[in-house]
């Protein structure tokens, strides 16, 4: 039990500093938004090189987004955040925003991954930009050092019109968590 209840207490202090992370938490806005960008290109790239289908999806969608996340499990809590940007395909305003993920499952590990959601409506892009939020399970393997490693990860859809894609970026994990992500506009980009 103390076991337990110390997991918990770490996870709810890395949430808490994970929440504060990202990069406008340390840089001037612009920065901040360049950064992001890059993130973003480098995300896109990827994803069409891995799922060429991806790029014609997101080009005929309403809008899509990507983050940058980083989660630890600590056996039974799962606890991580992040930031990425919103992009309106038809109007080409672009929102920023940061998440955090808190969840429970069978979990150990840290990981750095970046995700791709594809909004197929323009009231689902609406509504994720105002309101934000994701529930789902998820279950991966994952060791990968940079180009080196493997990971079993992936797509799905999170219904109501989103599709979502994973990619991990680095770390050692296994884990089976049912979580929950918050994402909202960080208010010092917007």
């Amino acid at each position: 039990m103390k076991t337990i209840l110390l997991s918990f207490l770490t996870i709810i202090v890395m949430l808490t500093l994970a929440a504060g992370c990202g990069p406008s938490a340390k840089l001037p806005p612009a920065e901040s938004k360049e950064l992001i960008r890059n993130m973003e290109t480098e995300t896109l790239e990827r994803l069409y090189k891995e799922e060429p289908s991806t790029k014609k999806k997101i080009k005929n969608a309403a809008g899509y987004g990507t983050f940058a996340n980083a989660n630890i499990n600590l056996i039974f809590i799962s606890a991580g955040g992040g930031y990425g940007v919103v992009v309106d395909n038809s109007t080409g305003k672009r929102t920023y925003m940061k998440m955090a993920l808190g969840g429970i499952g069978l979990g150990l590990g840290v990981k750095d991954y970046r995700q791709v959601l594809i909004f197929h409506s323009k009231h689902t892009l609406q509504e994720f930009i105002e309101k934000g939020w994701e529930f789902g399970g998820h279950a991966d393997a994952t060791a990968k050092a940079g180009e080196s490693g493997g990971e079993l990860s992936g797509a799905g859809a999170l219904g109501y019109g989103i599709e979502a894609y994973s990619m991990t970026e680095s770390g050692l994990a296994l884990q089976a968590t049912i979580a929950g992500t918050k994402y909202w506009k960080d208010k010092n980009l917007n």
